[in-house]
């Protein structure tokens, strides 16, 4: 099963680096194009049907890999229904309304095929049956995962190069779980990322568009329900959430930023962290790699959370938090003069030098 996986995963980023000039053409003949405007980094017309291209792969990988005869048809066709969703988008620019009932409509799909969470562990209280609720409650996760990659689609090979590093910390879990559906899936998907990832890294030639960061979204709440499927622990079920760690901790200080200056929590704004760290006179590549890098940290923390104890969990989690403030401090994501960790650190400092000398 495993070297099928392998298999699968090289057929999919073969057939990325095939079908992705074609895809291009196919993009700009439509009009699925990317115009720059005041929030873009990009200051020419792009096309960005790609996540066409990362679906044609995934498709490839799939019955490469033998997973028609697994039963994902609800998946699959979820799957090929976000697609198209992202597609009319990247083409017509949907209102957010419509894309959202879509996501329901898909997300609604995939609880009643029985994909669901239905049991909650808490250590040390007891088994909890979500009964009812565990429809909603998936419903919420399905639509928030799809949406999340799509919240860091900024910059040349972001939202491709932080979903490969989340999927590919599944898969290492999947591997170890002994989970071959969920391993063999995770290559597929890393497969037609990295193929694409060869026109879409900096200078790009192609966007992943909503095509692809609705179908990556939603490939990673799936696979992560998979991991989590029926039963699940309290601590487990936020490790999918640190997984996605960068895109989550983008969002949060975006609300806070917002709320902080009394602006709308919808409204669009130019201050997210590839923004704020291309401000500091980063190159457009050294923030991609350096968001990356963050990236890898949350999938590291991830890998060591699903094997820790209670303890050990709570510190890791601390730690994150610590870690995220302190570096929204330091670029300034939320404003120049948001510093609370910073101020209290530098007031305890002073305090301690004071006693010292005297």
């Amino acid at each position: 099963m495993y070297i099928q996986a392998f298999i699968a995963f090289f057929v999919s980023l073969v057939t990325v680096l095939v079908v992705t000039p074609l895809v291009i053409k196919l993009a700009i003949k439509i009009g699925a194009v990317d115009k720059p405007n005041y929030r873009k980094v990009h200051e020419k017309v792009m096309p960005r049907l790609g996540g066409l291209a990362i679906f044609i792969g995934a498709a490839a990988g799939y019955f490469a890999g033998g997973l028609y005869n697994e039963k994902v048809t609800a998946i699959t066709v979820g799957a090929i229904l976000i697609v198209i969703l992202g597609m009319l988008d990247d083409k017509y620019e949907l209102s957010a309304k419509i894309k959202f009932a879509g996501q329901i409509l898909v997300a609604s799909l995939i609880v009643f095929s029985g994909l669901t969470v239905e049991l909650l562990t808490i250590p040390y209280v007891g088994n909890f049956e979500l009964g009812i609720l565990s429809y909603p409650i998936t419903i919420f996760w399905i639509v928030a995962f799809t949406n999340a990659i799509n919240l860091i689609d900024g910059l040349d090979g972001l939202s491709a190069g932080i979903s490969a590093i989340g999927i590919a910390t599944i898969a290492v879990m999947a591997g170890i779980a002994g989970a071959p559906l969920i391993f063999t899936f995770s290559l597929i998907l890393i497969g037609s990322i990295i193929g694409f990832l060869f026109y879409n890294f900096h200078p790009a030639k192609i966007f992943m568009g909503d095509t692809g960061a609705l179908f990556l979204g939603y490939c990673i709440s799936i696979l992560s329900l998979l991991g989590l499927y029926k039963s699940v622990t309290l601590f487990s079920f936020i490790v999918p959430v640190i997984i996605l760690g960068v895109p989550v901790f983008d969002t949060t200080f975006a609300i806070i930023r917002r709320i902080a200056n009394n602006r709308p929590i919808s409204s669009p704004d130019k201050s997210h962290l590839h923004h704020r760290l291309l401000a500091l006179g980063l190159s457009h590549r050294n923030t991609v790699l350096l968001i990356y890098a963050f990236g890898i940290l949350f999938g590291i923390s991830a890998l060591i959370l699903s094997e820790s104890t209670m303890w050990g969990t709570i510190f890791i989690i601390f730690g994150l938090l610590v870690i995220t403030e302190v570096i929204a401090e330091v670029i300034g994501l939320v404003h120049e003069r948001y510093r609370p960790f910073l101020t209290i650190y530098k007031k305890m400092t002073r305090k301690g030098s004071y006693g010292r000398n005297n």
